[in-house]
C-alpha cells in the first residue's frame, strides 16, 4: 500500500496541477496576428496545417521543407486562407549553410523574427536497430544540428522580438522507445539542448521563451506508413495537434505534451516504476507486424 501511494499521490498532484494550469490559459488566435513565423518541414503533416493555423490567423509565414512544389502548393493554400504573407524556401536540412539561409531570408523577406518552430525531421526506419552508426550521424544532423543552427542564426532577431522558439519533439525523446533507436537518440539530444539552453535564458534574462512539444503516436503519412501496423494504439489527428503546438508557443509554455493522457501521465511512472513503464511501452506494439533488419 505505501508504495501505491507514493505512485498515487504525485499522479493526483500532477493531475490537479494541470487541470488548475490549463484552466487559466486563455490563448486567443490575435496573438500571433501578424506575427513573423519561421515553420520548417511545412511541406506535410504537422507543419503544413501549423502552416494553415497560422495563416488564418494572419500571420507572416516562411516556410521551408525540401519538395518545392509541395511547399508552393502550401504557400497557395496559405494565402488563401488570410495570411499576412507566406513564402517559401526548398532545401535540405542535411547542409548547415542552409538551414542559417533560412534566417537570413526570413530577416530580408519579413525584416524580423518572432517566432522559429522547428518541426523538420530526417527519414528513418521503423525496426531493430541494424548498427549503421552512418545513418545515426546523418539523422543527427537533420534532427538535432541543424536545430542549433537555425537556433543560434535566429537568437539576434528573437532577442530583438522577445519571441518564442517552438521545438517539436516526441515521447521518443523522454522515453527508451524499441524500434527508433536512432530517431530516439536525436530527440533526446534536444531535449538535452533546449532545456539546458533556457536556463541560461533564465540567468541572463533573455526574454526568448523556448517551448519543447512532446508529441505520441500522430496521423501524418510518414508516422503512419511506418508503425500503423506495429503500435496498437490509435493515432492523434495533425490538424488538431498543429493547434495545440501553436497555441502553446504563443502562451511561452515549458512544454506541450499531446495527447496529454498518452504522453504525459505515462512519465509518471518512469521514477517510480520504471520497469512497470518499460513493459507498458512495449506492450504497444505488435510484434508480428514488425519487419526484422
Amino acid at each position: 500500500m505505501g508504495r501505491l501511494q507514493k505512485i498515487l499521490i504525485p499522479f493526483l498532484g500532477l493531475v490537479l496541477a494541470f487541470w488548475f494550469y490549463s484552466a487559466r490559459e486563455n490563448f486567443k488566435p490575435e496573438m500571433l496576428k501578424g506575427k513573423r513565423v519561421i515553420v520548417t518541414g511545412a511541406s506535410t503533416g504537422i507543419g503544413e496545417q501549423m502552416a494553415y493555423h497560422l495563416a488564418r490567423m494572419g500571420s507572416h509565414i516562411l516556410i521551408t521543407a525540401r519538395t518545392e512544389a509541395k511547399l508552393q502548393k502550401v504557400v497557395e493554400r496559405c494565402l488563401e486562407l488570410g495570411a499576412a504573407s507566406a513564402r517559401y524556401v526548398s532545401g535540405t536540412m542535411e547542409d548547415m549553410a542552409f538551414a542559417e539561409h533560412v534566417v537570413k531570408e526570413a530577416e530580408t523577406l519579413l525584416g524580423g523574427l518572432d517566432m522559429l518552430i522547428l518541426n523538420h525531421v530526417g527519414t528513418s526506419y521503423f525496426g531493430y536497430f541494424n548498427g549503421d552508426v552512418g545513418h545515426v550521424r546523418k539523422l543527427l544532423e537533420i534532427n538535432f544540428l541543424s536545430y542549433v543552427a537555425m537556433t543560434t542564426s535566429a537568437l539576434p532577431m528573437l532577442k530583438e522580438s522577445e519571441g518564442s522558439i517552438v521545438v517539436v519533439s516526441s515521447m521518443a525523446g523522454k522515453v527508451g522507445f524499441p524500434f527508433t533507436v536512432p530517431y530516439s537518440a536525436t530527440k533526446f539530444a534536444l531535449d538535452g539542448f533546449f532545456s539546458s539552453l533556457r536556463q541560461e535564458f533564465s540567468i541572463q534574462s533573455v526574454n526568448v521563451s523556448i517551448t519543447l512539444c512532446i508529441l505520441g503516436f500522430i496521423d501524418t503519412e510518414s508516422a503512419l506508413r511506418a508503425a500503423a501496423e506495429v503500435l496498437l494504439v490509435a493515432p492523434a489527428p495533425r490538424e488538431e495537434c498543429a493547434l495545440e503546438i501553436l497555441r502553446a508557443g504563443a502562451l511561452r509554455r515549458r512544454e506541450l505534451y499531446y495527447r496529454y493522457g498518452s504522453t504525459r501521465l505515462p512519465l509518471l511512472l518512469r521514477d517510480w516504476a520504471a520497469e512497470l513503464l518499460d513493459y507498458l511501452v512495449r506492450s504497444r506494439y505488435r510484434l508480428d507486424g514488425l519487419k526484422r533488419n
